[in-house]
C-alpha cells in the first residue's frame, strides 16, 4: 500500500515538519507513505478573478505532473464530502480491499484546487468549512491517516 500527500508549497516550519515526521515513522508500518511538494505559484497579494484562476491552473498542472493514471485521488475542498474517521478508516480499508494499492490526497494551495485537479480526483473529502493553513493540514491529514490505520487494526490509538 501507497499513501501519498501532494502538498503545494515548501513546508517551512520546524514544529509540523517534526509532527509529519513522527505520523510517518508511525504509518511505516501499514504502508509507505510520502509527501510530494510542488513549488507554489508566485503572486501578488491582490489578483483579479483571471490571475487566480491562472495561479490555481498552474499550480493544477504541476500537482497533475505527480498523480499517476492507477493511483485512487482524494482532493481536500471545502465542498468535499465531511467523514467521521471511522467512516474514512471504513472507506480506506475497502478502497484497498477492491484493489486500489496507491492513495493519493491533494492539498492546494492558498487559492485552493484547479478545476482539473478536482476533475481528475475520484473523491473530496472536506475536514469542515474551517479556512485551515494548507501547511497545518498536511500535519492534520497524516495524523488521520495514521488514525484510520489504527481503526482498521483494533488498536487502541482512537478512542
Amino acid at each position: 500500500m501507497n499513501i501519498k500527500i501532494i502538498g503545494v508549497g515548501k513546508l517551512k516550519e520546524k514544529y509540523f515538519k517534526a509532527g509529519i515526521a513522527e505520523y510517518a515513522k508511525r504509518l511505516g508500518r501499514y504502508c509507505k507513505f510520502e509527501i510530494v511538494e510542488v513549488p507554489d505559484e508566485k503572486a501578488p497579494e491582490s489578483l483579479s478573478q483571471a490571475e487566480m484562476d491562472e495561479v490555481m491552473a498552474k499550480e493544477g498542472e504541476r500537482i497533475l505532473d505527480k498523480i499517476k493514471d492507477r493511483e485512487y485521488v482524494y482532493a481536500l475542498a471545502i465542498k468535499g464530502k465531511e467523514r467521521s474517521s471511522e467512516e474514512f478508516a471504513k472507506e480506506i480499508n475497502k478502497l484497498t480491499t477492491y484493489g486500489h494499492s496507491d492513495i493519493t490526497f491533494v492539498i492546494g494551495g492558498s487559492l485552493g484546487l484547479s478545476p482539473a485537479v478536482l476533475k481528475r480526483a475520484d473523491a473530496q473529502i472536506s475536514f469542515g468549512r474551517f479556512t485551515l493553513p494548507h501547511q497545518l493540514m498536511r500535519l492534520v491529514l497524516s495524523e488521520q491517516i495514521y488514525r484510520a490505520f489504527t481503526i482498521i487494526n483494533g488498536l487502541p490509538y482512537h478512542k
